[in-house]
């Protein structure tokens, strides 16, 4: 089995573009956001929908399609703003190894089957062959909010 390599066709396009509005007026989508990140070089955000992996209070991004944009941004930026109608947050991120990602990536390729032609294992695959994809298929564990001050007059 070899996987396909991922392509943002004009398809593709226009689902994400659907996605994202269904998202934004607050349409319930399971596990789905809309993920917005600024851009390493031009500081404009982008977005795009993204599908977590949520278990036990944890949460988990999984980038399905590779180091695409996105990953860049964020890997880049250390954190990311998730959306979802009205409600928005911006949380920390930190990029798990490849022993870390492989449970992940699991649970995400038995719950996401549309992923399933870019990789190279099936959800039956042991964990050991995860972890070995995992360095093609970057996941990030949201460490938590990101705070900011923005309280006026605050002192140290």
């Amino acid at each position: 089995m070899v996987a396909q390599t991922y392509r943002m066709t004009l398809g593709r396009r226009l689902a994400n573009a659907f996605v994202r509005a269904m998202l934004a007026v607050g349409v319930p989508i399971r596990d789905t956001y809309v993920l917005t990140v600024r851009g390493r070089r031009t500081g404009r955000p982008h977005s795009t929908p993204v599908r977590l992996v949520e278990e036990n209070g944890n949460r988990w991004l999984v980038a399905p399609y590779g180091p695409v944009n996105w990953v860049r941004n964020a890997r880049a930026a250390g954190q990311v703003t998730l959306s979802r109608g009205r409600k928005l947050e911006t949380v920390a991120i930190e990029e798990l190894g490849p022993t870390e990602s492989a449970p992940v990536l699991k649970r995400y390729l038995e719950e996401v089957p549309i992923v399933r032609p870019f990789f190279d294992v099936t959800p039956d695959s042991s964990l050991e062959a995860f972890a070995a994809e995992a360095p093609r298929h970057p996941v990030f564990r949201i460490v938590g909010p990101v705070w900011e001050n923005h309280s006026r007059g605050a002192s140290l």
